[in-house]
């Protein structure tokens, strides 16, 4: 038995998401040392909210990151064994990379709050937008947004699951786009409510910004391997794994990939790490030789940790 854990990204959040996990000192504590590394409370804002300042990019990516973190070393606290490998969907690699120790929390607190900040500021609030289209192969998917997209840009981004992918770019062209589809045959388009259209080429302003910070940031060799999001690879060098960083937040999350990639090294059990089951959802539908389990709270661990080895 070989288990893998996973970490979500931005889109799991919600208000008073660490209360499922009851009192925990070491979870308290890890939103106690990222919030000394941005110089604001993150406890406050994740147990009180308001829901909407949750909701905002440059609040829920640091959310995001400290909670699956927490999580994690919560995980290893009540006796849990370090997983085989990891990886994080798009956000979320930067938790698997604190968990494999290439960085520190008080290093990736700071630096995704500036990620988030360059996403936002690299496309005009309302110009940009992202559409999820179900029932349809990417492949199809592809092919409808070359041909919607008429001088602007709309792309596949999130490659979730074999019939689930995620466009963006251009709003009018995301909706062009998600229009064609539903016309060609997808069982859904929904339009996602985002403030900006991640991973799509018109956040290469912000993967700059990114290189730039990044630069000087010192990383270390993973201590478990990290299946990253751009590549599908397992980088041990920590200049490509800056390099791939970089490129990441305006290339796609190759998720499918990344679940065969585990299926290939005989994992059997993909347990998410941290709030909300998104995660573990999409297992089964990219290899069915997979368990998906998720920790979104205490009962989720406990059953994690019954799993004999």
């Amino acid at each position: 038995m070989k288990i893998a854990f996973v970490f979500p990204g931005q889109g799991s959040q919600s208000l008073g998401m660490m209360q499922a996990y009851g009192e925990s000192a070491i979870i308290r504590s890890t939103f106690d040392e990222a919030s000394s590394a941005l110089g604001r409370d993150l406890w406050q804002l994740v147990t009180e909210g308001p829901a909407e300042a949750l909701n905002q990019t440059v609040n829920t990516q640091p959310l995001m990151l400290t909670a699956g973190v927490a999580v994690y070393r919560h995980w290893l606290a009540l006796g849990g064994t370090k997983p085989a490998v990891v990886a994080g969907h798009s956000l979320g690699e930067y938790a698997a990379l604190v968990a494999a120790e290439v960085l520190t929390l008080a290093q990736a607190a700071p630096l995704v709050e500036l990620r988030a900040k360059a996403m936002q500021d690299a496309v005009p609030s309302g110009t940009g937008g992202m559409a999820a289209i179900l029932g349809m192969n990417a492949a199809q998917i592809g092919k409808i947004c070359a041909e919607s997209a008429q001088g602007d840009v709309v792309e596949p981004v999130n490659f979730n699951a074999p019939e689930q992918t995620v466009i963006a770019g251009h709003a009018a062209a995301v909706q062009r786009a998600a229009d064609a589809c539903k016309a060609a045959g997808a069982k859904r388009a929904v339009i996602l409510p985002v403030s900006a259209p991640f991973h799509c080429s018109l956040m290469k302003p912000a993967a700059e910004r990114l290189a730039q910070h990044l630069a000087n940031v010192q990383l270390q060799t993973p201590t478990i391997p990290v299946v990253n999001n751009v590549d599908v690879a397992q980088e041990s060098d920590p200049a490509r794994i800056r390099e791939a960083l970089v490129r990441q937040a305006a290339a796609p999350v190759r998720w499918v990939e990344t679940m065969a990639a585990m299926a290939d090294q005989s994992v059997s059990h993909v347990v998410e790490c941290g709030p909300g089951k998104v995660l573990a959802g999409l297992v089964k539908r990219c290899s069915p030789q997979l368990q998906g389990m998720a920790m979104a709270d205490a009962a989720g661990i406990e059953a994690v940790l019954a799993i004999k080895e």
